[in-house]
């Protein structure tokens, strides 16, 4: 089995740095997907409410047979139950639905920033950190100023901001005002959606170290320090998106693989989208 380094978050939880994601993943299909992971190795699987796989999820967990403590369970809070209290109910449901009793980290998926409920929302998933139903607590798609604002309320710091990133969006700045707050960042979308594969640097780097322009661009994350849940449904990819450990890329490689950025978003803007 491959050794998946692990991040360190801001309150000392451990963090695979490269897991699997699930999005828009058919439920009856996840279990499969899941379970293939799992025996490749994962032991990190992204989900979300808002995905209708939680329970995909759940089923594949408990067969799996692996210990809870070996497994890294992460969903997301939806923008329709952006409140205090609604994100207990909204977790207690996502924990029926994956048949657990906590999840290691829980994110507000959007701060749908037209109204200020991400904030309350934020004060609910303190509570849920407290009380032990969540091991971490984070936000997906937030800007800077959705951070400032969280972290101005005076209590805990976002564990984790999930943002889309890869070579066309490389999102410097916000992953930059994580860094300056102790925030991780993880990368959603890493790979594009396959848009960038065909880029020059990147079937110039993959010739060169003999592996797939998609493993580049996962070693190109790994590289500068970011958890990456790249998604997958068909076995061998979901194999080669975990063997991105036996090599490195050069200074000059990472280089020019930066260069690519281009404000190249696949999905909506955090600033505008309201869900």
């Amino acid at each position: 089995m491959t050794a998946i380094p692990a991040v360190t978050l801001n309150n000392g939880v451990t963090i695979p740095q490269l897991g699997l994601g699930v999005f828009q993943i058919p439920d009856a299909e996840t279990r499969a997907a899941v379970t293939t992971a799992l025996e490749a190795g994962y032991r990190s699987i992204d989900t979300a409410a808002v995905y209708g796989n939680e329970t995909g999820v759940g089923r594949a967990l408990a067969a799996s047979g692996l210990p809870r403590d070996e497994l890294f369970v992460t969903t997301k809070l939806w923008i329709t139950d952006l409140g205090r209290r609604a994100a207990r109910d909204a977790l207690r449901a996502s924990l029926d639905r994956l048949g657990l009793d906590r999840v290691d980290l829980y994110l507000i998926h959007w701060p749908a920033p037209a109204t200020d409920a991400y904030l309350d929302a934020w004060q609910g998933l303190e509570d849920l950190y407290a009380e032990g139903l969540a091991r971490a607590i984070g936000v997906s798609n937030f800007l800077p100023e959705h951070l400032d604002r969280v972290v101005a309320l005076g209590g805990t710091v976002p564990a984790v901001n999930q943002i889309e990133l890869h070579p066309a969006l490389q999102n410097r700045e916000t992953a930059a005002a994580a860094a300056a707050r102790g925030i991780a960042t993880e990368a959603w979308s890493p790979l594009a959606q396959g848009a960038v594969l065909t880029e020059a640097p990147i079937v110039a780097a993959a010739r060169a170290h003999g592996v797939t322009p998609a493993q580049v661009v996962l070693r190109w994350h790994l590289q500068q320090g970011r958890i990456v849940i790249p998604k997958s449904v068909t076995p061998a990819r979901i194999a080669a998106n975990l063997d991105v450990f036996g090599f490195d890329l050069t200074a000059a490689e990472l280089t020019a693989i930066d260069a690519l950025d281009r404000a190249g978003r696949t999905g909506p803007h955090p600033a505008t989208f309201q869900g």
